[in-house]
């Protein structure tokens, strides 16, 4: 697969501060698309044939068929533990998404019922919740934000042949799991790119060096991106180290770091280790600007990185400063169902949009099982969510998105503010 990168403009932003605890957004007009053609293989019963990108594997399971007076959804989001802003945004931002559609009077005339299970945060307990509700008859499950949580609740989904549509699991390698699982956010290999070519082509960085957390797929395909990336445009990567996730101290890396003398870090982890890395590497004397990704989405990282953190470039996901109607009508429902307060994260958004892309697929759907749900899923073609224009079909999974630069900003500046935006092209 060829990556091409274009920079578009956003002009209009750039004077205005994109995101108050609230979300980042893309512009209107529809991803460009591209990839292969998917097509279809194996059987399972209920249902006929379960669908299969190329190259994925078709799910092993039968899935699960509606039964009784609602049709059941699964949704799983870190309610708990350190992922908690991520889970409590998803959670409500699905839950928009299901009460649209009940109350316009259900799919068939029943109503969604979202069964909810929480992952706190981590991979063993996400695995847990998805054999939870795959017991309970769930048609699809919703979910994960972290890609480590995902990737358990995949392979799960995956033996008992229930599609999964995820939220904010950006891994690359992600669907290839099975030809079950879905996504509504971009990938790593373009998100990567675009943290590369930013800090090598805008900010002039020559000499960067990568921190990894070696307990995150995630953060460990991210790295892995971003470094193929930026030796391509000429970069040179003077050192990598790594950190776990739940250290808090990190002066023997960032002694190595300080030797190498890069101009720019990259650091690919979560909000709750890298704003603690930022302080500890000004502190330690480092200077050297610092990038990373979605992973930083949380106003969280203001608390723990300080100063230290202010001045740092992220990747995100969309602009809720933008006009476009289905980001203002999601904000005044997200609104009054939290009292006036806006999303606290992207995962708002991303949730309601990986709800919605299951709920359209099951009015589509013709029998209410996970087999014709998961045919229907993988239809999906241009549907108009909150984080912009959704298209899955032979996609293998991974629609074509937008993603935005942003800078880290005091809370009073408007915490994230555009930087750049940069499209994405598949090709051969």
């Amino acid at each position: 697969m060829k990556i091409e990168i274009k920079a578009s403009s956003l002009a209009a932003l750039a004077a205005t501060s994109l995101f108050s605890l609230s979300l980042i957004g893309c512009k209107s007009e529809a991803e460009k698309q591209g990839g292969s053609t998917g097509t279809t293989s194996g059987t399972a019963s209920g249902g006929g044939s379960a669908p299969s990108g190329v190259g994925r594997p078709a799910p092993t399971g039968t899935g699960n068929v509606q039964s009784g007076d609602t049709i059941k959804l699964g949704m799983i989001a870190s309610l708990t533990g350190d992922q908690k802003p991520w889970g409590d945004d998803s959670l409500a931002g699905a839950e928009i998404a299901v009460e649209e559609v009940n109350s316009a009077g259900g799919v068939n005339g029943k109503k969604i019922e979202l069964k909810i299970e929480d992952s706190a945060s981590k991979p063993e307990s996400a695995k847990t919740a998805a054999e939870k509700l795959l017991g309970e008859g769930v048609l699809a499950i919703i979910g994960e934000v972290s890609s480590g949580n995902t990737e358990q609740i995949a392979r799960a989904a995956f033996e008992r042949g229930v599609p999964v549509v995820a939220v904010g699991a950006t891994k690359t390698t992600l669907t290839d799991i099975g030809a079950h699982v879905f996504r509504v956010c971009y990938i790593d290999d373009f998100q990567g790119a675009v943290m590369a070519r930013f800090a090598f082509e805008e900010r002039g960085k020559k000499n960067m060096a990568i921190i990894t957390d070696k307990k995150q797929p995630y953060s460990q395909g991210l790295s892995e991106n971003f470094k193929s990336y930026y030796t391509k445009l000429g970069g040179q990567i003077v050192a990598e180290v790594s950190y776990q996730t739940g250290e808090t101290q990190f002066q023997n890396l960032l002694t190595e770091l300080k030797n190498k003398n890069p101009d720019g870090i990259f650091m690919s982890g979560y909000f709750p280790e890298v704003g603690p890395l930022a302080a500890q590497a000004r502190a330690a004397g480092i200077t050297a600007e610092f990038y990373g990704g979605d992973g930083w989405d949380s106003s969280q990282i203001l608390q723990s990185g300080g100063e230290a953190i202010i001045g740092s470039f992220m990747c995100n996901h969309y602009n809720n400063k933008e006009d476009r109607p289905e980001i203002a009508a999601f904000l005044e429902k997200f609104k009054a169902q939290s009292g006036g307060r806006e999303p606290g994260t992207t995962m708002a958004a991303l949730g309601y949009d990986a709800a919605k892309v299951a709920l359209e697929a099951l009015k589509r759907t013709t029998e209410l099982n996970s087999v014709n749900l998961m045919k229907e899923i993988e239809n999906t073609e241009n549907l108009s969510g909150v984080t912009g224009t959704i298209t899955l079909k032979g996609k293998n999974g991974n629609p074509p998105k937008r993603a935005l630069v942003v800078e880290i900003r005091p809370l009073n500046e408007g915490f994230q503010v555009f930087r750049k935006a940069y499209e994405y092209f598949e090709s051969k």
